[in-house]
């Protein structure tokens, strides 16, 4: 039990403890010369540790690594050993020397009588049977042994977070270990990685044992390889605490070889003095995020550390939750601190016993100075001064020790003044002594000015498992823009990135795109959705808003099968944000071949890491565009020919179908024609209107000067509040088409005409249509990647035979590829209720 549990109060087993004092009486801080760890070794044998060296050896090395220890205690000077498992140099070669950690935090004040010595193993030394420590040393680098029927693994804690944890429980000693967990988040491993979930951390801080799972950091990256076409790598950057790189790589590549891991061509350990750095190169039909989840599920790059929080509190084994860790703590720290100053105030008042001893003589100088100059003797002179003047021996002692040249008059008034400054501190000192809130200021101050000095940023991030506290929670609700290139780039801006400008403008970029890349997903939601995606194969999966990295206007963005199992030959087609899965809305899939079927919501409300058939395709089809309605609704369809058909989502048009069906056909269409969108009219706004015939509504201009920038006047029955058809064309030309014009039809029509286009000649080809509202603003996006934000206002009425105005100008090889609906603020939505 004495060798392999660790004390509570200095966090040591003895070896350790044995090992830091025998340096600290070498002298060994660290502003010294480096040792030789033989020599320390040999002093630890010699004096302290009747054991082998090799045990000694092993437990210093320990103590110097940086990825065994959060916070070494020592500094080691040569080859200390890897985490590959190598073993460290032989001791005559390494040397060694104290962290300023360990003198500051574990040694300070040791020889002020702060903690109890014994004899060592043969009577001839003293030894400490604890170290004064400042600080809960053994949260902070853990300890794992085996002793007998018992063991004990406590895991390595950030210093900063211990001492705000302690600074709380001196202003609350009633504090609680959910309470403490405010301020110590969880472990904080030397080797960094993740800790999935906080109710195992919960669990070993409230009742001293849990089993934390712990998971390596992993990033799909896309190596570019010369002469070869680019590949997906999985990077892994950083390990589980105590886990082996040599090990785990060995390991990898036996599960490769029986086959139990599919997809990976390589592996190569490119770690150096850097960082570590550990590449799976992946095949090219492989998931990366699939090959990922099975490499956390079978290899040890996630693994578990069965905390078990056992260590020795007055000599008796202890399991211990986090806040009786901090109480032994705190209870020691005040013992050591009110031992300190008692022996600091007992020097004081020997001193200045002296000093009181010196001032007496000072006073009556002659008659002293004639006394001991007759006396025959040192023994003689002592006991006419004590008899005489009422000294003590120790009084009398210093002045017949006296040097001539304390007489003078400065040296005199240095120890009136010593004097008093002496009186001043035992004053205070006897003040500490009888009040405990002083001693819990002293300790305080000390840890704060620890933590000022050697505190380090926390390493291990601890991520929220499912089912509990869901990142949203700690997430604004803020609107975004996702964008998502045709190479399967992704990323995500605040909406406010780009205010809105006036018609006919440039608009600014939104993506660094390279020059065989275009934007060709866009669309605006809010951080909390959950974000749908589409595949050309008639796959959905999904992904939170907030999970899609947040980049610049300028950056490239993630690859998307960074985030989702992609293969590579298989293309996200259209992206639906869903703040609610209700039974009573509907996904309305469309597909290149004008297939068209409607699904309800939830069918999709749990879809599997790897996907979920939402539509089942004919040899050659793929499903290109999907859209929420309610069964009330219209749908209206657009062809790139400038055609367009509406009809109604009810179960006659329309019937429900489930996820694994195809559809019914949606429009005819002319040969060389397909289709380019699909948007759905709200039902509150179709029964306002009189779509039963097909309306003309003559005053409404069929043309207009396509460079005037004024707007058409508003014109008396032209459903001047909307909606809509928003028709925007490749060429940069838009106009808004009253819904009335639009007649409802049977499906599988040939539909009407939605536009004319200005110059054929341009081969000019409707972009899209979309339904719009008299206070909508809208995105738009070329396939250059340059956005702009407009007002639905800024677009003129026009009728369904007019070319529109000039909407955005573009540059002569670009093309306008992606409309998207600005969605109204939060605050809006709740004044609108």
């Amino acid at each position: 039990m004495g060798r392999a549990l660790p004390d509570a109060r200095d966090g040591l087993k003895p070896v350790h403890r044995r090992i830091l004092y025998a340096m600290h009486e070498l002298g060994l801080t660290h502003d010294r010369p480096f040792r030789k760890c033989a020599r320390v070794v040999g002093e630890v044998l010699g004096k302290y540790h009747p054991h082998g060296d090799t045990a000694v050896y092993d437990a210093l090395v320990r103590m110097a690594q940086d990825f065994s220890m959060r916070s070494p205690l020592i500094n080691g000077h040569g080859n200390f050993g890897s985490i590959d498992n190598d073993p460290p140099a032989a001791m005559r070669y390494t040397e060694c020397r104290l962290q300023a950690l360990t003198t500051s935090s574990l040694l300070q004040d040791i020889e002020s009588e702060t903690v109890d010595f014994i004899d060592n193993f043969d009577g001839s030394q003293q030894e400490p049977t604890v170290l004064p420590s400042r600080i809960p040393q053994l949260l902070l680098n853990g300890s794992s042994g085996i002793a007998v029927g018992m063991a004990t693994n406590i895991p390595p804690h950030n210093l900063g977070e211990l001492i705000d944890g302690l600074v709380a429980m001196i202003h609350n000693p009633e504090i609680t270990d959910t309470q403490l967990m405010q301020h110590i988040h969880g472990p904080d491993f030397p080797t960094g990685a993740q800790i999935l979930g906080t109710a195992a951390i919960k669990e070993a801080y409230t009742t001293g044992r849990g089993s934390i799972t712990m998971r390596g950091v992993a990033n799909i990256e896309t190596i570019e390889q010369r002469n070869r076409p680019d590949r997906e790598a999985i990077i892994i950057t950083e390990l589980p605490y105590q886990t082996n790189k040599a090990a785990l790589i060995e390991k990898i590549a036996e599960l490769v070889n029986d086959k139990k891991i599919e997809g990976i061509a390589d592996i190569r350990d490119e770690s150096d003095r850097d960082g570590m750095r550990i590449v799976i190169e992946l095949k090219r039909d492989a998931y990366p995020r699939v090959v990922l989840n099975n490499l956390y599920k079978q290899t040890p790059l996630q693994a578990n550390f069965g905390a078990n929080m056992l260590a020795l509190v007055n000599g008796e084994p202890q399991t211990l939750t986090l806040n009786q860790f901090l109480k032994v703590f705190l209870d020691f720290r005040i013992e050591t601190i009110e031992r300190r100053t008692r022996y600091e105030l007992r020097k004081a008042e020997e001193r200045d016993h002296i000093l009181q001893g010196l001032l007496i003589a000072l006073a009556q100088l002659d008659a002293i100075i004639n006394l001991i100059r007759h006396a025959p003797d040192a023994p003689t002179a002592k006991g006419e001064l004590i008899s005489n003047y009422g000294l003590s021996e120790v009084q009398a002692d210093a002045i017949l020790q006296m040097q001539l040249r304390r007489l003078t008059a400065l040296e005199a008034d240095k120890i009136r003044l010593e004097h008093e400054e002496l009186q001043k501190q035992i004053t205070d000192l006897q003040d500490i002594l009888a009040r405990k809130e002083r001693v819990l200021e002293i300790i305080e101050t000390e840890i704060k000015q620890i933590k000022t000095q050697f505190a380090t940023p926390r390493r291990t991030v601890i991520t929220h498992a499912e089912g509990e506290l869901d990142d949203r929670d700690l997430i604004a609700n803020e609107k975004a823009i996702i964008l998502l290139t045709e190479q399967g780039y992704i990323k995500r801006m605040p909406v406010n990135t780009f205010e809105a400008q006036s018609r006919a403008t440039r608009g600014k970029a939104a993506a660094k795109v390279k020059d065989d890349d275009t934007v060709e997903h866009f669309l605006t939601c809010c951080d909390h959705d959950s974000v749908l995606f589409f595949s050309d194969r008639g796959v959905v999966y999904c992904l939170r808003a907030y999970q899609i990295p947040v980049g610049s206007r300028t950056s490239r963005g993630t690859p998307i099968v960074q985030m989702l199992p992609i293969p590579k030959e298989e293309k996200i087609t259209s992206i639906v944000p869903v703040d609610e899965f209700s039974s009573e809305e509907y996904l309305v899939m469309l597909t290149k071949g004008g297939n068209i079927k409607k699904t309800e919501l939830a069918a999709f409300s749990n879809i599997r890491a790897n996907g979920l058939i939402a539509i089942s395709l004919e040899e050659g089809d793929q499903l290109r565009w999907v859209r929420r309605a309610r069964v009330e609704d219209s749908v209206i369809i657009g062809s790139r020919q400038g055609m367009a058909i509406h009809f109604r989502c009810n179960h006659e048009q329309l019937r429900p179908l489930g996820r694994a069906t195809r559809g019914v056909k949606s429009m005819k269409l002319k040969d060389g024609d397909e289709l380019v969108g699909m948007d759905i009219l709200p039902a509150a706004i179709l029964d306002t209107l009189n779509t039963d015939t097909d309306v003309e509504i003559e005053d409404i201009p069929e043309t207009e000067d396509i460079e005037n920038n004024e707007e058409n006047p508003e014109v008396a029955g032209n459903n001047s509040v909307g909606p809509w058809v928003l028709v925007i064309t490749m060429g940069g030309y838009g106009k808004r088409v009253p819904v009335a014009q639009f007649r409802l039809q049977n499906r599988a029509g040939q539909g009407l005409m939605a536009t004319k286009f200005k110059n054929r000649k341009t081969k000019d080809n409707l972009a899209t249509l979309r339904i719009v509202n008299s206070d909508d603003e809208i995105m738009m996006v070329t396939n250059r990647g340059i956005i702009i934000r407009q007002a639905i206002n800024a677009i003129s009425i026009q009728s369904r035979s007019a070319t529109g105005v000039r909407v955005q100008r573009l540059d002569e090889d670009d093309a306008i590829t992606g409309v998207a609906i600005v969605p109204p603020d939060a605050s809006d939505a709740e004044d609108a209720e």
